[in-house]
């Protein structure tokens, strides 16, 4: 098989993991997008070795060996990342990002919304209230 095979294939699922990551506000669609880029490189990294243990006479297998590694290191992100999207998602109730991204830097509500304390309340008021 030529090489240019596994690398278009490779390319395009980059590009439509990428897309992915761009495009979705969703953290689980996003962290799908990202082990799909990954997937693309593991392709690329067999094609290529197969493709240089055939004109060198080196049989390392290294691609091989950092596909191994990156299968990891992909399964611990996507481990990792799926229980943070879930503990977010019980503490904040949605895994939009531009809600979380909102959130995170302190946006503040617009001042035309009344809020349903008043003004004149103190914070040791408040934590009585909400206690």
């Amino acid at each position: 098989m030529h090489l240019a095979y596994p690398a278009v294939l490779s390319a395009l699922l980059f590009c439509t993991g990428l897309y992915g990551v761009l495009a979705r506000r969703n953290a689980i669609l996003v962290l799908m997008s990202v082990e799909l880029m990954l997937n693309a490189v593991n392709l690329n990294l067999v094609a290529f070795d197969v493709w240089l243990s055939r004109t060198a006479e080196e049989t390392l297998h290294s691609g091989q060996a950092l596909t191994l590694f990156t299968i990891a290191i992909a399964a611990a992100e996507i481990g990792i990342g799926l229980a943070i999207v879930l503990a977010v998602h019980r503490n904040r109730g949605t895994a939009d990002i531009d809600k979380l991204r909102d959130t995170a830097e302190g946006h503040e509500p617009p001042e035309d919304q009344e809020s349903d304390t008043p003004a004149t309340e103190t914070g040791a008021e408040k934590a009585e209230a909400t206690a």
